[in-house]
């Protein structure tokens, strides 16, 4: 393959590499709402979180320099039989403070936030309840790591089958890289990022329904097909293909989605 070509498809699996990066943050259910509300006179950004790491409660915290306008939160555990709660959000200088209790690893709340302008009528920032979820700290010495390979995984998946497509001569020799990228950014750090946050090394078939563990298991299975079929023939350019297709499909599922949660509902009930 000449060089121009083997860099360009280098280039090109980088940038939907990329693309998919931007697009796991900007998508799932563990990222922040973002929006804005005019109240009078003053146009008002919010962010609500979806996610919490470590210990403590979360703040919620919103800039309002009008001091006319109050605000208050109602919130209840998510999968619970609790009553909705409600509690006024605490003015600090320019902002308007709320807190949400902390909860035990993949335990979750709903929350509403409304404002209220000087004649008492009321904002709602969101049609429906945000749901956040609580989590352990993941160390950044395996967290980015974890990230790092993950993405490596992608950005080598993705070359691999251009070389597949156009028939090269390095179609095995990535697929392994590819392979052992995936094995331990998804099948090594992944359960170990899945303990510290939730406390469970897999929530995945056949323990839970848990969709990243799930979504990790199929790819690492493709690729191990590849390999077998490639260890064979290295002619077979059919199932690197196969398998870097099935990465790209398992990227472009929204991250975290079915994740671990707690049921309150069923503990309450033991």
């Amino acid at each position: 393959m000449p060089l121009w070509k083997n860099i360009l498809l280098w280039v090109v699996s980088l940038m939907i590499m990329g693309s998919l990066a931007v697009y796991q943050r900007m998508t799932g259910p563990t990222y922040p709402i973002n929006g804005k509300i005019t109240i009078g006179n003053e146009t008002i950004q919010y962010s609500l979180p979806r996610s919490h790491d470590g210990s403590g409660e979360e703040l919620i915290k919103i800039q309002v320099k009008d001091e006319s306008i109050t605000g208050k939160i109602e919130l209840r555990r998510y999968k619970s039989y609790d009553e909705w709660q409600s509690k006024d959000l605490k003015r600090k200088a320019d902002f308007l403070l709320g807190s949400i209790p902390e909860q035990p690893p993949a335990g979750k709340v709903m929350y509403m936030i409304y404002l209220h302008d000087k004649d008492g009528q009321s904002y709602q920032l969101t049609k429906d309840p945000v749901i956040i979820r609580f989590k352990g700290k993941v160390p950044d010495y395996f967290l980015i790591p974890h990230i790092i390979f993950m993405f490596a995984a992608m950005w080598i998946s993705m070359r691999t089958g251009f070389e597949a497509i156009f028939k090269g001569n390095n179609t095995y020799k990535l697929s392994i890289i590819t392979f052992v990228s995936l094995i331990i950014g998804g099948m090594i750090l992944g359960p170990v990022i899945q303990f510290y946050a939730f406390g469970a090394w897999w929530t995945g078939w056949p323990f839970g329904h848990d969709l990243t563990d799930n979504k990790t298991l199929i790819a690492f299975l493709a690729w191990l097909v590849a390999i077998i079929r490639l260890r064979k023939n290295k002619d077979n350019y059919l199932f690197p293909l196969i398998a870097s297709i099935i990465l790209l499909i398992v990227y472009l599922i929204p991250h975290s989605v079915l994740g671990s949660e707690l049921d309150f509902t069923k503990i309450e009930n033991q």
